[in-house]
This record gives C-alpha cells, sequence and structure tokens, in this order.
C-alpha cells in the first residue's frame, strides 16, 4: 500500500522554507497573499461548502476578513460538501481509520489520514497530500532546530537519530501517524524510530526507553515531566541530545526541571490535528508562527480582531497547505497573544504566546508510594475504551476521582458505568490500589482560560 511521499515536493519544499530564512517582512507576507490566493480558487473550485461561502467574494486575499468562520462540527457534518475529491467518503475514511494495520499507509494510494482527539468537541478526521505532507516535512525540519540546518538539510526527516515518541498509538493520532509514516519510508532505519505507549506502566515505559537508548525525545509536557522525574530518582538514564514538547501548554518552571533532569535542551512547538507544524521555537526560546504556509487570527469571542499584544478568546486558522480539506478561518479554542515586536533572532516570523490544553497528573496511592497517571493517557481511556469526549475528570483525594459528564438520565448512567470500569482498569494496571469514580451528571463542563474544556484536574487544583 505505501505511505505518501513525494521527494521532490519535499526538496522544493526545503528549499523555499530555507529561502526566507533571512527575509524581510515583506517578503513573507508576498508568499503568504500568493499562497491563499492559490487556497481560495481551490476551495472554490473543488467544495460546495465553501463555493457556497465564497460566493460573494473574489480570489483576492484581502477579501479573507469578509469569510464566515466555520467549526469543526460544521465541517464535519457536511464532509462530503467539505472535501475537494469526492473519492473522500467519511464512513469509508472511519473504518481505514478503525483499522489499526493501517496506520502511517496511504488512503487511495495518496492521502494520509489521521484522526483527531475530541478535546474540542467532536472528534475529526484530517487528511493530507503528497503536497500537505512536504510542508509539515520541511517546516519540522528546518525550523525545529535552527542551529542545526546543515546538519537537517542533510537529513531533513532526523534520520540519522534515534528518536523516541512517547504518546498515545493506539489509534489513528496525527503524532503517531507521522512516525509510522517516516518507519514505513525508510524501513532499514526503522529500528532508530519508536512510538511508546503512554498507557503503559510507568516502570516499564522507563524500562523500554532505557533499553532503547534515544537521542531525540518527542512527547508531551506533562509525559516529559514525569520522564524527568524518573532521571531525578536515577532510574531512567538517558544521553538525550534534544527534548521536543508540544501539544500542551509548557511552563518555564517544567521547562527548567525537564532539562536540569534530563541533561539537553528543550524545544518546544505548536501544532495541532488540523495543522502539525504552526510554530517553531527559536534560539531565544520564542514561537515564531509560520506566516509563509499558514494565518492564524487572534479573535475575542464575538470573532473580532484582537490587537497585537492583547490576549485573544481564540483564533482562527485558515492552512495555505492544504487544498484536499481547505480550512479557512477555522475556529479553535487556543488563547494566542501576538507580540508587536520582531524577535531579536532576527527572525522575520511574528513571536506568539499560544495558552492550550493544560492538565494535571494524577498522583494516586499505589503499593509502595504514589502512582502517576498522566493526563493524556486517562483522556485517551476515556474517549477510547468508553466512547466519551466531553468531560472532566477531578481528583478528590488519592484514591477517588470525580467524573463530570453533561450526559443525564440513562445515557448518563450508562457513559458512567463504561467510564468507571475503563479508569479503574487503567489505573490498577498502572500500579495503583482500586480506585473509586464517583459521578456528576448532567453537568456542564468547566472551560479553562484558552477556552477548552478543563478535563484533567488535580487535587487543590
Amino acid at each position: 500500500m505505501g505511505t505518501v511521499f513525494d521527494p521532490f515536493l519535499l526538496a522544493s519544499t526545503t528549499a523555499e522554507v530555507l529561502s526566507l530564512a533571512h527575509a524581510n517582512e515583506a517578503s513573507v507576507a508576498r508568499w503568504q497573499r500568493d499562497r491563499l490566493r492559490y487556497l481560495l480558487a481551490a476551495a472554490r473550485r473543488g467544495s460546495a461548502l465553501y463555493r457556497e461561502r465564497l460566493a460573494h467574494l473574489s480570489d483576492d486575499p484581502d477579501t479573507i476578513a469578509h469569510v464566515a468562520p466555520v467549526s469543526r462540527d460544521e465541517l464535519m457534518g457536511r464532509f462530503s460538501e467539505w472535501v475537494t475529491d469526492p473519492q473522500l467518503v467519511l464512513s469509508d475514511l472511519q473504518a481505514f481509520t478503525a483499522d489499526p494495520s493501517c496506520v502511517g499507509q496511504s488512503y487511495l494510494g495518496r492521502y494520509l489520514v489521521w484522526e483527531s482527539s475530541g478535546t474540542s468537541g467532536v472528534p475529526g478526521i484530517f487528511v493530507q497530500d503528497a503536497r500537505a505532507m512536504a510542508v509539515y516535512d520541511a517546516l519540522e525540519a528546518m525550523r525545529r532546530s535552527p542551529d542545526h540546518r546543515m546538519r537537517r538539510w542533510l537529513d531533513p526527516l532526523y534520520l540519522s537519530e534515534r528518536m523516541a515518541f512517547v504518546g498515545a498509538n493506539d489509534g489513528h493520532f496525527a503524532s503517531f501517524v507521522s512516525v509510522e509514516r517516516l518507519r514505513q519510508l525508510q524501513p532499514w532505519l526503522a529500528p532508530s524510530l519508536r512510538s511508546f505507549s503512554i498507557l503503559q506502566p510507568v516502570d516499564a515505559l522507563v524500562d523500554a526507553l532505557n533499553a532503547f537508548t534515544p537521542t531525540v525525545l518527542a512527547s508531551y509536557p506533562t509525559v516529559a515531566l514525569l520522564l524527568a522525574e524518573q532521571a531525578e530518582r536515577g532510574r531512567l538514564k538517558l544521553g538525550l541530545r534534544e527534548v521536543w514538547t508540544g501539544g500542551e501548554t509548557l511552563s518555564p518552571a517544567v521547562r527548567q526541571r525537564i532539562e536540569a533532569a534530563l541533561g539537553c535542551r528543550v524545544r518546544n512547538s505548536y501544532g495541532t490535528s488540523e495543522f502539525l507544524a504552526m510554530a517553531w521555537e527559536c534560539e531565544a526560546g520564542q514561537l515564531h508562527l509560520n506566516t509563509d504556509w499558514l494565518l492564524l487570527e487572534p479573535v475575542d469571542e464575538l470573532n473580532r480582531p484582537v490587537p497585537p499584544g492583547q490576549p485573544s478568546c481564540g483564533v482562527l486558522l485558515t492552512s495555505l497547505a492544504n487544498t484536499v480539506q481547505p480550512l479557512i478561518r477555522y475556529a479553535m479554542g487556543d488563547r494566542m497573544t501576538m507580540h508587536p515586536d520582531r524577535c531579536g533572532c532576527g527572525s522575520p516570523f511574528p513571536v506568539i504566546d499560544i495558552q492550550g490544553r493544560r492538565d494535571d497528573i494524577l498522583r494516586m496511592r499505589g503499593l509502595t508510594g504514589d502512582v502517576a497517571l498522566l493526563p493524556l493517557a486517562l483522556s485517551t481511556v476515556l474517549e477510547e475504551q468508553a466512547g466519551v469526549f466531553d468531560f472532566q475528570l477531578r481528583q478528590r483525594d488519592d484514591s477517588t476521582l470525580v467524573l463530570r459528564l453533561p450526559l443525564a438520565g440513562h445515557a448518563g448512567r450508562e457513559a458512567l458505568k463504561c467510564c468507571r470500569a475503563a479508569l479503574q482498569s487503567f489505573a490498577v494496571a498502572q500500579g495503583a490500589l482500586p480506585i473509586r469514580v464517583l459521578g456528576e451528571l448532567g453537568q456542564v463542563v468547566p472551560r479553562g482560560r484558552s477556552g477548552k474544556a478543563c478535563r484533567i484536574v488535580a487535587k487543590g487544583g
């Protein structure tokens, strides 16, 4: 079946990315406008949904501000009208992503497919063609480690490293699909690139990482913090060159502790299922938005523009890389602050601060001490095993969790029953003593400052 990769597209896109490394802001803006014009024309031509939305507008990039924002719920509800290839059928794609043997494989011989979690509402399915993957590959290779550009030019896919990804690997999630795609592209180098499940007990994870001896570790800040604690205790012994974090908010204190314990630099990034490589961290430690390949508009609660220097209530994403599933002013719940001043590193790309998902590690009572339950692992258990996506799991004490669900009545009781069984089984498998899971049904899930649900909350949080 193979996977999605075009070496010529990767080479040309990488050259374009490199050409803007020392450009000025006007040059970046010209690239953005040209690509936006191309996207608007492609969306009008191939997507019935966007043909309707763009009917009263021209393909002039300046008209983008007049396009009504769109939500994931609307796009998934009108999937056949959204996509520009009529061969992309939602039920077929759902069947494809239900098959674990298809992770990283091409769909219809030309698309890469992944699913999102339900953190911001209904789960999504996202389809990428070779052009979009070339953009993500080039941005990840050339901008993630700006101090090693020549090494990345010779090795854009990091195939000379021993890379470990620690995350959810029991579904077609973007990070896991991306890792498996790289393994399939270079089978002889696959032993140096591995995924490790966050659902396994911490002791087993530590032993597996020690045996693998990675030089680069990629994961979420909460997972990296947990591994840093294991290193402080002398259990985790790795000679890492870099730790890559993303997917959650990384605080300065957590960064400092990870770097001290693991003995290497932490490089943070910002990406989503909708666009893998949205922002990269420069040598000055600032996140730079890849505005040559996307637009990210900070907006208030009424989707009105928020000026630089002020935090937004949400953002609107326009992806310039994907014309298979056009995303034009796509509403996301992350809060963003766009800095008004240029970074001291000299980059022409704007600096942003992001407040995204920020959940807690839950520490429960075990046979020999505390047992850490990772927030992403808990979310995955509830989503994959119980089919629940809108929830809050709050710790009452070291043996009791309270699960809040908006469902009520019979549906709520049945959902709570499934969730309780899944959580209790998972906690015991992690080494915790048996836990209680109490329910609060028919309750609105509270939202944090980021606009996303505060899903996993530790005692006292």
